[in-house]
């Protein structure tokens, strides 16, 4: 739906973004995350048409953004990060204006408009002033805004920025239901809300890109082996020396800890990402005699992953490589030397 090559915008010798290439596919929520300053905005102002490229390409749905404005422009809906909504209007009159704007057909448009509002769930408050709904009631006005006109892609800078954690829940149930019926790329600093809403998650840093893959992979290709947490009703040594038997583990850390008031020992084990060594844990544990109290995986979070490759380290469109490397036509060539 988005192809991105090589796309740089720079303001005098400053570059906001550099060399940038991805692509996002039909049917998926995107989440699009980088430190302050990182490019975000700069580089969603250029998909919309906001601001035009120093150098590279924009295709829309096939539609390059450059030689193809408006044809692009209708394939996207847009939520900017503080919705551009006019307070002396109500809901219903800013819907009609904006489907003029968007040039939705008459006898299409009080259709489109009242599904619109029934999809934002603002139809109680659609006679109101806008200056007198509160945040989310605003929020989700500039939600069915975006989505008028039905619009392949959905973009949204920071959808949720102000919402107390009620609108937050109500803002990101709404961002999943677009996601069945449109492209969606969502900014955000909230980590949790990417993980819990996106299909694939994109980080750029210094205006390139440093990774691009599913917030399960990116976990994966971070920390590099898979780890478990392991709580034995047994002595540190014993807990240790049993562990060790095991083929396949890495790496074993324990110390001594209380579990309702008996001493007990967590361990944490290290193994290969395609290794599962449960069972194996399970077996020497219990031929050891150290009763295991509870097991479980110990997940790589998207701040860690997030940290991690914003350090420096770029990658391709699938997990992480080496800096000195970018994607051509699909290939990995050295980088030219600037």
């Amino acid at each position: 739906m988005i192809e991105v090559k090589h796309l740089t915008k720079k303001y005098g010798d400053h570059y906001a973004v550099r060399d940038l290439s991805f692509h996002v596919e039909e049917g998926k929520i995107y989440g699009f995350l980088g430190p302050n300053g990182a490019g975000k905005s700069t580089t969603m102002n250029m998909i919309t048409g906001y601001i035009s490229p120093t150098e590279g390409q924009i295709l829309v749905d096939g539609h390059d953004v450059t030689e193809e404005p408006e044809e692009a422009k209708k394939c996207i809906g847009y939520l900017p990060e503080i919705p551009p909504l006019y307070m002396d209007m109500t809901p219903m009159e800013y819907l009609e204006f904006a489907a003029d704007l968007k040039k939705i057909p008459k006898k299409e448009k009080e259709k489109q408009i009242m599904d619109a509002i029934e999809r934002t769930k603002i139809k109680d408050v659609k006679d109101r002033l806008i200056r007198n709904l509160s945040k989310g009631y605003k929020q989700r006005v500039g939600f069915a805004q975006a989505i008028l006109g039905y619009p392949k892609i959905i973009i949204l800078d920071e959808p949720t920025v102000g919402l107390d954690p009620k609108q937050i829940i109500e803002m990101r149930e709404l961002i999943r239901s677009l996601g069945k019926q449109h492209t969606v790329v969502l900014s955000s600093h909230i980590m949790q809300e990417i993980s819990a809403v996106c299909d694939e998650v994109l980080i750029i840093a210094h205006g390139q890109l440093v990774a691009l893959d599913t917030p399960e992979n990116l976990s994966k290709h971070v920390s590099g082996s898979s780890s478990i947490e392991l709580i034995c009703k047994a002595e540190d040594y014993k807990v240790r020396a049993a562990l060790n038997k095991v083929k396949g583990i890495l790496k074993v850390q324990t110390e001594t800890i209380e579990e309702d008031g008996i001493a007990c020992c967590r361990a944490e084990v290290l193994a290969p990402m395609d290794e599962d060594v449960r069972e194996q844990i399970f077996y020497a544990c219990a031929n050891a005699k150290c009763p295991i109290i509870s097991m479980k995986p110990t997940i790589t979070t998207l701040e860690d992953v997030f940290l991690k490759v914003t350090e420096g380290k770029t990658t391709d469109n699938r997990g992480l490589r080496d800096h000195s490397k970018v994607h051509v036509d699909g290939q990995l060539k050295p980088r030219e030397r600037r």
